[in-house]
């Protein structure tokens, strides 16, 4: 019999995109290419560590029942920046070319991996 917790982390995660518990710790493919964003210096921005936010890649609440937590990130200086959008950064939230190395894992344009697949993070 499923507690009232376990009850209430299911809607969570269902809510955002997480099948079942197991899922709360994959990551969702938020986009197949990193996106470029201007960005003011002082600024906090909030990148999307999980994947599962509709304002990519920018959180938007979508984490709650995973285990992922939004990363602050504070900008030095007026510029833009190139967001990572799948996830599988080695240097988050910046993009490190990591769609174009791993186009059978990520989401990559050559890759079967879709926006919103879920996928287990390997970095």
């Amino acid at each position: 019999q499923e507690s009232a917790h376990e009850n209430l982390l299911r809607t969570a995660m269902a809510s955002s995109g997480a099948a079942n518990i197991e899922d709360a710790d994959k990551v969702c493919c938020g986009g197949k290419m990193p996106k470029s964003a201007k960005v003011e210096a002082g600024k906090d921005y909030y990148w999307c560590a999980c994947g599962r936010s509709k304002n990519q890649p920018f959180c938007d609440g979508s984490h709650a029942g995973t285990s992922f937590e939004p990363l602050k990130y504070t900008a030095e200086k007026n510029t833009s920046v190139s967001f990572c959008q799948c996830k599988g950064t080695r240097t988050p939230p910046k993009c490190d070319g990591t769609h174009l190395r791993f186009w059978g894992m990520f989401c990559g344009s050559k890759s079967n991996v879709k926006v919103g697949d879920l996928y287990d993070k390997i970095v």
